[in-house]
């Protein structure tokens, strides 16, 4: 085989397999990717070089590097991805401003009473501040600051401590804006709008379910979290001023959304623009809003280089035609649709122990989403005709509300578990160990979530039949 027939796409490639059996290679090269994962190398790497032996095999060294040297700057322009970038500043200058420790002090006084009332007032102001955030991550990050330090002050089980954190912080992953949201919506080409309008209820219920998990678990060991202060209507009352920028700013975002006055894109702006008049008239230091703005750019540059990766390997499994047989194969299983669902389901709990959320929907998505679909009876089902009792639509929006709840358990479940490693990061008398016993209870809060989303997918759904209607 010469390098000319190579480079020109006439050979047949690497494995001297290409176009004879393109399925193959793809099996092939899934299975590299997967063991370079799995042996720790990133996902950014280990899926663009699988992605690049995949293409070169299948189509030649030259068209094979002409499809991946696109890729950085035909996804990079997409409009929607904007998003990304704004929703991660908005939630690093609300931390800047103060708004955080706000949130946090009015959650404690109005909800401090309860059985664990610091740990159920750190899950509301981690749903609050998930509101103008969009990053899991940061919000671990941030109340591993403001809220740990106040809970083993009252005499908190550290563990305990350190898991409602962790936990709390993957709230950021349903409650819009969500950036994980965004991601899954360009993968589908579905509503971003309508995907963040339907993350707003789950995330709103997974945060009751994660306070009632507290309650329970406090009763059931007072020594875990001593009794908090109570405070009078008049404190109460007190503390609301501090949570009105934060609540200007989710109005201004979802009424946007919803109304269809803007764009998710412009709606995101003119929330970090409110967040940005808010933080200077509190005075923020050019030194943090400077912390800010490097920040941001740190975290977006390393999920677009996980974008830019992943898509290289999107891209080869396009041309290998493998999300195609692997949904044939799906629809064509003997078993019950709801049945396949949960094993599907199980397929992410597995991989989200070793790939961070964003690469595992990335990597997933392309295959596992046309399979769904077709499950479901196709693009142009009725509901009264589908698997799931929806519309394409729906089921797309109800998928995808699932599958990012599945990326919120991958955040808390070891070895990656990365939000407990940025809680341990931050607070270095907590060891990792301790933060993922600590997240155990919530791990099955998350599950019994997931439950509920299955049999009423009309919490999912509701909002954003309402914006289409």
């Amino acid at each position: 085989m010469s390098f000319e027939k190579l480079f020109s796409g006439e050979a047949s490639g690497i494995f001297g397999i290409g176009y004879e059996d393109p399925i193959l290679v793809g099996l092939i090269c899934t299975g590299i990717l997967l063991v370079l994962v799995l042996s720790g190398v990133r996902v950014v790497f280990a899926s663009s070089f699988a992605g690049i032996i995949g293409l070169v095999e299948l189509i030649g060294v030259g068209p094979a590097l002409g499809n991946v040297g696109a890729i950085p700057y035909s996804k990079s322009v997409t409009f929607v991805l904007g998003l990304l970038p704004i929703f991660i500043l908005i939630g690093f200058l609300a931390f800047q401003a103060g708004l955080t420790r706000q949130l946090f002090e009015a959650a404690k006084r109005w909800v401090g009473f309860v059985p664990g009332g610091l740990a159920v007032a750190t899950v509301f102001a981690t749903a609050g501040f998930a509101a103008v955030s969009g990053a899991s991550t940061a919000t671990a990050a941030v109340f591993s600051r403001v809220a740990i330090p106040e809970m083993l002050k009252e005499g908190y089980d550290k563990k305990l401590a350190a898991g409602v954190v962790a936990a709390g912080g993957t709230l950021a992953s349903l409650i819009p804006p969500s950036a994980i949201l965004v991601i899954y919506a360009i993968i589908v080409e579905e509503s971003v709008g309508a995907l963040l309008l339907a993350g707003f209820l789950p995330g709103v219920f997974s945060a009751f379910v994660y306070a009632a998990i507290i309650i329970v678990w406090a009763k059931l060991n007072p020594n875990l979290a001593p009794p908090s202060k109570r405070y009078s209507l008049k404190e109460k009352v007190m503390s609301l001023p501090g949570v009105l920028p934060i609540a200007i700013v989710i109005s201004v975002i979802i009424s946007a959304i919803y109304a269809g006055w803007a764009t998710p894109t412009e709606a995101g702006a003119l929330g970090a623009f409110v967040v940005l008049i808010i933080a200077l008239y509190k005075g923020i230091k050019i030194e943090s809003l400077k912390f800010a703005l490097i920040e941001t750019a740190k975290l977006v540059a390393m999920i677009f280089s996980i974008i830019w990766g992943v898509l290289i390997f999107v891209r080869f499994l396009g041309f290998s035609g493998l999300p195609e047989t692997f949904a044939n194969w799906i629809i064509s299983l003997p078993f019950d649709p709801y049945l396949i669902l949960i094993m599907i389901l199980l397929g992410y709990v597995i991989l989200g122990m070793f790939i961070d959320a964003i690469g595992l929907l990335l990597l997933t998505l392309p295959v596992v989403y046309p399979a769904i679909i077709l499950l479901n009876g196709g693009p142009d089902v009725t509901a009264e005709q589908s698997a799931f009792g929806m519309t394409f639509n729906q089921v797309s929006i109800w998928f995808g509300i699932i599958v990012v709840k599945m990326a919120e358990v991958c955040l808390i479940t070891p070895p990656i578990g990365l939000n407990c490693f940025v809680v341990a990061g931050v607070r270095k008398d907590i060891p990792v160990t301790d933060v993922f016993k600590g997240v155990t209870l919530f791990f099955i809060a998350d599950i019994l979530t997931i439950i509920a989303l299955i049999l009423f997918p009309s919490v999912i759904t509701w909002l954003p039949d309402l914006m289409m209607s």
